[in-house]
């Protein structure tokens, strides 16, 4: 957008156009408008002639008022009519007599035949600028009138030779070089001609005019010159204006002024292109420009093509437009500027390090400008683009891939600071953003609304001499940006990366050989995108898909640089099944999170993190997660997919870690042979931490500073030091649900059992899911112990209770036998 700026900032059309005003000015209408405004002098200069002791003196009246006074100092007469002149004065008037011009020369001759008078010699003349006349019913103040008429800036100098004036035709020419100046400035011309009777004055070629506007000089050539008395129009063919190290050239331009004089209006042709001292180029093939009463432009307009080239510092830039509207402030400096049709604006920078493109398209673009720092100068304040606008850029650092970006609204607004730098961008009406990353990754957002804000060029987080050793420009970055409005993001990550590297897209680590890593997708009602850490804010029902993982919470942080996200209150995430080719929950660019079984897993939480580098995902706050039956909550639980293992963690005695495992295989046996269902259908335990593998199908929950770990089996429940569950994978030999389910459980460690009416004690405690059985076990210095309120207390090895029938056996116990205690049918009742 600099680039832009920079060109149309550089508009020197309004100092061209008043300088060309200028010339129409003074040496037409003003000065030679009225050089011989009679075309009928006296057939024969003896007429009216009298006497002067000074010479001669030739007085043609015409009504009220002289127009013409002829004084020589020596008449002679020659041969063939011929009339030789002496130090000429010659004085024309107004009609009424609000001006008078004055012509001198050595010598004239005048042919009486042809009526032509020609100079023979230089001549010199004095245009005074007309007065303007009093309107009807105002009083004439006479002296005034003199003292204007009088007044050195209103009268033009004029030097030149070779004067002819025909009489019959009222035409005076000159082939000689004509030379002028005035309070403004001065010029030249090459030849001369004034029609006194249609009021129109041609300067032939090599017309050149310096002045002056302000402290500033300003020099104007063209070709060739014409000015028409009675319609205030001056026409200028190939005309070039010089300013401050600048310049501007039309193929035919058109003055058109007001009565008083002043220039009104200002029309080009034929192709117009303005250039600077600083490299910038404007050109078109046809414009105008309206001037206010002090000769101050106050709007332009240029059409048939626009372009806009500049070239400074190492950056360039080009901008079209089929039309552009320019308006001015009082003192003539560019206020506004409105480009329509097409309008493209591109920018190129080249660094050692880097190479930067930028690009704004749109139907329409609104420019406000402001002072600049230097005195006569503006800077563009704002930019306003409707119907559709697409800004582009793309960056090339050294050894990397590109780094395209693109913005887009139906409408969009940027403001400048200084130097004509982007500091911030607005967008509304179908907002999109686009961009790719070094890496290969691809990510694009849309909403209703964008707003985004620029790095300064000299931001403190970088030094001057940090920013020039990189080659980078924090101006380029993203300091802040929002979306708002139903926002949808969406990220496509780069494949092939090798292992141990992490893929800033997805936060998970890829492999070689893996299939491509799973896209990103997010929605919400706002998105807030801070460039220090490259942070992504989602808010208002937000909802981020990554593969098979989806999540939502009141408020999602999202790191794009670590590929780390925090989910804030109310969080809840899913995990679905992803095409793994074979076991559930491998790889395929995204691990699902599960306990073996088929379909989605869930979990609910406070809070939660997900570690890109460390491939974890942590859940806080009354957190739970759940498969089918299967479940684990308590307050943190931390899932590693890389690993894929579950860790539960409390500190909490009023909320351990619970789980809930299915555990019914038994059951669906019975349930096919007709027989009563006695296995339990789950099994719950809870302790104060939990540890699973997917890949070992193991879970082992210890008590640790919440004593000791309570496990129920349905008949049985355990008290102990740690308890191990074995599980069998959903789809696995023995297993043909949709789910995993508990094979063994294995209880350590101070075993307290109850079953019904029984208590029992041990080292050990191992349940089958096969066989339905509980061996009890301990050591030889204490053997495991059960009470029963019909057998008594009963010891041995092992203590077996089978959940199938109700009853226990006892093995071992040093005599080598086994005796079976069955609890009555009517208490089993």
């Amino acid at each position: 957008m600099r680039l832009t700026i920079e060109r149309i900032r550089t508009l020197v059309l309004v100092a061209v156009v008043l300088l060309l005003a200028a010339l129409g000015l003074f040496l037409a209408k003003a000065k030679w408008k009225n050089l011989l405004v009679r075309k009928d002098l006296p057939q024969r200069l003896g007429l009216n002639i009298q006497q002067e002791a000074n010479g001669y003196t030739f007085v043609h009246a015409f009504g009220a008022h002289s127009q013409y006074k002829i004084h020589a100092s020596k008449e002679i007469q020659l041969k063939n009519d011929h009339v030789e002149l002496h130090d000429v004065q010659i004085e024309l008037y107004g009609a009424d007599g609000s001006r008078v011009d004055r012509i001198a020369g050595d010598k004239f001759e005048f042919d009486q035949k042809t009526g032509i008078a020609t100079a023979q010699g230089p001549v010199e003349m004095q245009l005074t600028r007309p007065v303007a006349t009093p309107k009807e019913g105002e009083n004439i103040d006479l002296s005034k009138m003199v003292a204007n008429k009088e007044d050195p800036r209103r009268q033009v100098q004029v030097k030149t030779s070779g004067l002819v004036f025909d009489r019959n035709s009222g035409v005076v020419t000159t082939g000689q070089r004509v030379n002028f100046s005035m309070a403004q400035g001065a010029g030249s011309a090459m030849g001369a001609k004034y029609d006194a009777q249609s009021g129109h004055l041609v300067l032939e070629q090599a017309v050149e005019l310096t002045v002056r506007r302000g402290n500033e000089p300003v020099s104007i050539r063209a070709q060739h010159a014409e000015f028409d008395r009675d319609s205030q129009i001056c026409w200028l063919r190939t005309a070039v204006a010089s300013y401050r190290g600048g310049e501007a050239n039309a193929g035919q331009t058109k003055i058109l002024f007001r009565e008083e004089g002043s220039a009104e209006r200002l029309e080009m042709s034929g192709g117009l292109v303005l250039t600077t001292a600083t490299g910038s180029r404007l050109a078109a093939p046809v414009g105008a420009m309206d001037f206010d009463e002090h000769n101050q432009p106050h709007h332009g307009h240029l059409a048939g093509g626009v372009t806009m080239d500049s070239a400074r510092d190492g950056r360039t830039s080009h901008g079209t437009a089929s039309t552009a509207e320019l308006e001015f402030t009082s003192r003539g400096l560019l206020r506004h500027a409105r480009l329509e049709h097409g309008v493209t604006l591109t920018s190129e920078e080249n660094g050692p390090q880097r190479h930067v493109s930028r690009s704004w398209r749109s139907p329409v673009a609104d420019l406000d400008f402001r002072g600049g720092a230097e005195k006569g100068q503006v800077e563009p304040e704002k930019v306003y683009g409707t119907g559709g606008v697409v800004v582009t850029s793309e960056i090339r650092r050294k050894g990397a891939q590109p780094e395209p970006s693109r913005m887009s609204a139906d409408e969009i607004t940027g403001w400048f600071g200084p130097n004509s730098v982007m500091r911030s961008m607005s967008g509304a009406g179908h907002a999109g953003i686009e961009q790719s990353t070094a890496d290969g990754a691809h990510q694009t957002g849309s909403g209703d609304r964008i707003e985004a804000r620029f790095a300064p060029a000299s931001g403190a987080s970088k030094t001057k001499s940090a920013t020039k050793k990189s080659g980078n420009s924090s101006a380029d970055q993203v300091e802040w940006a929002e979306l708002d409005g139903r926002v949808v993001l969406f990220e496509q990550p780069a494949a092939g990366k090798p292992v141990g590297k992490v893929a800033k897209s997805t936060g998970k680590a890829a492999k070689f050989g893996a299939q491509p890593q799973a896209p990103m997708r997010a929605t919400a009602g706002k998105a807030v995108y801070e460039g220090g850490g490259e942070w992504l804010h989602l808010t208002v029902n937000p909802r981020v898909v990554n593969g098979g993982l989806e999540l939502t919470a009141e408020k999602i942080d999202l790191s794009r640089q670590s590929g780390d996200a925090f989910a804030h209150n109310n969080v809840k995430a899913t995990w679905s099944e992803t095409n793994t080719g074979g076991k559930p929950g491998g790889n395929s660019g995204e691990s699902s999170m599960n306990f073996g079984g088929k379909g989605p897993a869930h979990v609910i939480a406070n809070e939660a993190q997900l570690s890109h580098a460390a491939g974890e995902a942590t859940f806080h706050g009354h957190a739970r997660l759940w498969q089918q039956t299967n479940s684990v909550s308590g307050p943190t639980i931390v899932l590693n997919q890389e690993e894929q293992t579950l860790v539960a963690r409390s500190s909490d005695a009023a909320e351990p870690v619970r789980t809930v495992l299915l555990n019914a295989s038994q059951m669906s046996a019975n349930k096919k042979s007709g027989a009563k269902p006695t296995s339990p259908s789950v099994i719950r335990a809870h302790g104060g931490d939990l540890w699973y593998s997917d890949s070992e199908n193991r879970l082992v929950i210890h008590g640790g500073g919440l004593g000791p770990v309570i496990a129920e089996t349905g008949a049985v429940t355990s008290s102990s030091n740690a308890v191990e569950l074995h599980m069998l994978p959903a789809g696995s030999r023995g297993n043909t649900d949709n789910q995993s389910q508990v094979d063994r459980m294995t209880a350590t460690g101070h075993v307290l059992l109850t079953a019904q009416h029984r208590r029992g004690s041990g080292e050990q405690l191992v349940y089958s899911n096969a066989t339905g059985d509980y061996v009890l076990t301990g050591s030889a210095a204490v053997p495991p112990k059960m009470s029963d309120p019909e057998q008594g207390n009963v010891t041995g090895a092992a203590l077996i209770f089978h959940s199938r029938n109700d009853s226990v056996s006892i093995e071992g116990g040093g005599r080598g036998t086994q005796t079976v205690t069955a609890v009555p049918e009517a208490r089993r009742k």
